[in-house]
């Protein structure tokens, strides 16, 4: 190897070596990025969560007390979910429904209102008590996930988990939505709740976890107040 050649062979390791460190930089960078956010986000939710508990305890007493007293069963519904990832979670409700309710589903299966199929929605659903209904209306019933939210299996703001039934439907693209730990309130919560079909759904938990951020979350946590107290949407 001549002077000339060893020279070339110098100057290409030593830009090798920039580019390789210079992505090793960039890597950093985006890693520290990603774990900042999670963190930021997992801060945002603890404190939040805590503060909502504290600030609506009075309506969670209350609401825990009419349940009980109006029909019997259980006054929390707990059910598996599917959260980040496929793993399986309780997920934690106010009872809204007929202690038999689950039972009777397969009765009313064939009159389900959801266009898509892959959910069960049904505006007059004759499972749902009279107090129920009520508080379904105004998303009093998802309140105890405040608590799913503190231990971490929910965040204020995702896609809302799925049932295990629900996911054993999905397309392929659908599983993008299990990418994030999912939410109390979403993007499609905000937008029309349970008039909006499951394929939009999809498409705006997709378009949320492409561009989510703080304060993004924070957007659809103010605008999710409007949409609670309307009650517009839900059933």
């Amino acid at each position: 190897m001549n002077d000339q050649e060893k020279e070339d062979l110098e100057v290409f390791l030593l830009r090798r070596s920039r580019i390789r460190g210079h992505f090793q930089f960039k890597n950093w960078i985006w890693r520290a990025t990603v774990r900042f956010s999670y963190y930021l986000k997992r801060f945002v939710d603890i404190s939040g969560s805590l503060c909502a508990i504290l600030i609506f305890s009075p309506i969670l007493i209350a609401t825990a007390l009419i349940v009980k007293l109006t029909s019997p069963g259980p006054v929390i519904f707990s059910q598996i979910r599917v959260g980040k990832n496929g793993r399986h979670f309780k997920f934690y409700k106010f009872r809204s429904m007929y202690k038999d309710a689950e039972a009777r589903l397969r009765e009313i299966q064939k009159e389900n209102e959801s266009p898509d199929g892959v959910i069960f929605k049904m505006e007059k659903d004759p499972r749902i008590t009279p107090v129920g209904r009520f508080i379904r209306k105004y998303s009093i019933d998802e309140m105890p996930q405040l608590f799913n939210v503190l231990l971490g299996d929910m965040s204020l703001v995702g896609p809302r988990p799925p049932l295990p039934r629900e996911v054993a439907l999905y397309r392929l693209e659908d599983y993008a939505r299990l990418t994030v730990i999912p939410g109390l309130t979403c993007i499609w919560q905000i937008s029309g709740r349970s008039t909006i079909g499951f394929t939009q759904q999809v498409a705006l938990d997709l378009e949320y976890i492409k561009s989510q951020s703080i304060w993004k979350d924070i957007w659809i946590l103010i605008k999710t107040v409007p949409a609670v107290l309307t009650g517009k949407g839900a059933y």
